[in-house]
């Protein structure tokens, strides 16, 4: 997945490190889930994802997809050479499960990840953010359905996967479109940004803040 640019909150909307706002528990999506125990504001810092810093070789070497069932692991790129594995010394933010209608992002500050509410979360409700795993050259139905979502959410795409790219044309107009919205932006309000985080796939060389396929 391609990085892309959003505004970092500011401190003083984030949550304090020793009183985590969601507890774990069975979730419908999958496995357990991560949901509120009280209502959380728009744009507060919820949890910092943590574990083992290893290079994308090292990721390569413990994680294959071809011998999984179905994909599952914790890695997320944070840079070019450097991968999180919260499998090992990870946190309960590995819990937080995806969904095509996220309430919350990971933005890369540093080299941390953390993970932010994009919307007032309500209690009782999961957190959930979009995983986009970077699609690999290549992959046919068999590859891809080793990524079935299943959030349950009305515009639900069918995959963890992040969406395919538009035409070469389509993308630059687009692209166009965005400089211009973002230099916008920056005369009416100046504001430090962070990189986006996505989870990536293993295989490939995804963009920091990635989720990678394992």
């Amino acid at each position: 997945m391609t990085d892309s640019t959003s505004k970092k909150p500011t401190a003083s909307s984030s949550s304090t490190e020793n009183s985590q706002p969601f507890e774990l528990r069975e979730s419908p999506i999958q496995g357990r889930g991560a949901f509120a125990t009280r209502r959380i504001r728009k744009g507060s810092r919820i949890i910092e994802y943590t574990g083992e810093h290893i290079t994308q070789d090292e990721a390569d070497e413990r994680y294959d997809d071809e011998a999984m069932g179905r994909h599952h692991t914790f890695l997320f790129t944070l840079d070019d050479n450097t991968v999180i594995d919260a499998a090992v010394d990870g946190n309960d933010a590995r819990f937080i499960n995806h969904s095509c209608d996220p309430n919350c992002q990971a933005l890369i500050e540093g080299k941390k990840i953390f993970i932010y509410a994009l919307k007032d979360i309500a209690l009782g409700e999961e957190l959930v953010y979009d995983y986009a795993y970077e699609r690999a050259e290549g992959m046919d139905e068999e590859s891809e359905a080793l990524y079935l979502c299943r959030c349950g959410a009305k515009d639900c795409r069918g995959t963890i996967l992040a969406p395919p790219k538009p035409p070469a044309r389509a993308r630059k107009a687009k692209t166009a479109k965005k400089t211009k919205q973002v230099k916008k932006a920056k005369q009416t309000k100046k504001a430090p940004s962070a990189k986006k985080g996505t989870r990536t796939q293993r295989k490939t060389r995804g963009g920091a803040g990635s989720r990678k396929r394992a």
